[in-house]
């Protein structure tokens, strides 16, 4: 990987995969796209590329880069906020910028490897597989059905080209302070508990997810760009705890002993009891098993927020 284009690149999974591949490949050539909406200068500390502040899907992608040529594209752009309604706004931004990358992309057949999300399989229990038909109960998860689609479109018109779709689960970990109440879960727990607050979380604390350590999200996501071939892949721990499990971890990173506080869930009708990820596509196929359990992941998370790491 020599040139390398990132879109999303000033964003929470974008930065942490923006900085790895530039510990990976320290001389490679690497350009971010951001518009800086749900991302922050602050995370490309460090950063030795170079930045275009630009929206994905109105962005003239030819008349921006001319005849260069990349080795790979990494789609994380998006908008990622689940409150955001504007049925036009979330599917025209998310998809066609996907759109517009692909079209840049076509002409050397560019690999693609393009974030979808869990939110695809919709309000279900249990283990989610790659084959189950899609169920978005939201627009931002229909947003990423119509990227699968296109996606999947694409590779079958031209099979030499490889195009790979990542569902990512409950990820968390750096470099998402600057989301605040849209960061993860574990994080807004932390937050609670480092201020010596009750943890208050949905009656009685067992709805199961399947949180997945940024690490192993930026793991997969670049072994996917020498996948052997097109296709959609979960991104996952494959492990489903509970958020009481969560805080009982919490407490023993932070040496307290605080009780969940349980309130009642507004979004019952549409909150999802249990995700979990069937890794054994991405084992199979990518040869990927996650690094990081809930246990190792949010100690090391915790370390880093307290300044050990």
């Amino acid at each position: 990987m020599r040139n390398i284009l990132i879109t999303g690149g000033a964003g929470f999974i974008g930065s942490n995969l923006t900085a790895e591949l530039q510990s990976r490949y320290p001389e490679a050539r690497i350009v971010v796209v951001d518009d800086f909406r749900s991302g922050d200068f602050k995370n490309f500390r460090g950063f030795r590329g170079d930045v275009v502040a630009a929206d994905v899907s109105r962005l003239d992608w030819n008349a921006q880069f001319g005849d260069r040529v990349f080795d790979v594209i990494f789609h994380e752009a998006s908008i990622t906020d689940t409150t955001v309604h504007d049925q036009f706004l979330q599917t025209h931004d998310n998809v066609e910028g996907f759109r517009r990358v692909l079209a840049f992309a076509a002409p050397h057949q560019t690999p693609v490897v393009y974030a979808s999300s869990a939110a695809t399989y919709g309000v279900c229990s249990g283990i989610q597989h790659e084959d189950q038909p899609p169920a978005p109960a939201n627009v931002y998860a229909f947003s990423k059905v119509q990227l699968d689609n296109l996606a999947r479109e694409h590779a079958t018109k031209n099979p030499s080209w490889r195009i790979v779709g990542l569902r990512y689960f409950n990820v968390y970990g750096p470099r998402e302070v600057h989301k605040k109440a849209a960061a993860s879960m574990i994080y807004q727990l932390y937050l609670q508990m480092k201020a010596g607050r009750r943890p208050r979380v949905f009656r009685s604390g067992e709805h199961r997810r399947d949180f997945v350590y940024v690490k192993d999200v930026v793991a997969l996501t670049i072994r996917a760009a020498t996948a052997p071939h097109s296709g959609v892949f979960n991104c996952g721990s494959g492990v489903a705890v509970s958020f009481n499990e969560v805080i009982a971890e919490l407490n023993r990173c932070l040496g307290t002993s605080l009780e969940p506080e349980y309130m009642d869930n507004p979004y019952a009708h549409f909150y999802q009891p249990h995700t979990q990820a069937d890794m054994s596509r991405a084992a199979a196929e990518l040869d990927f098993r996650p690094g990081w359990t809930p246990t190792t992941g949010i100690a090391d998370y915790v370390a880093t927020l307290e300044g050990a790491r």
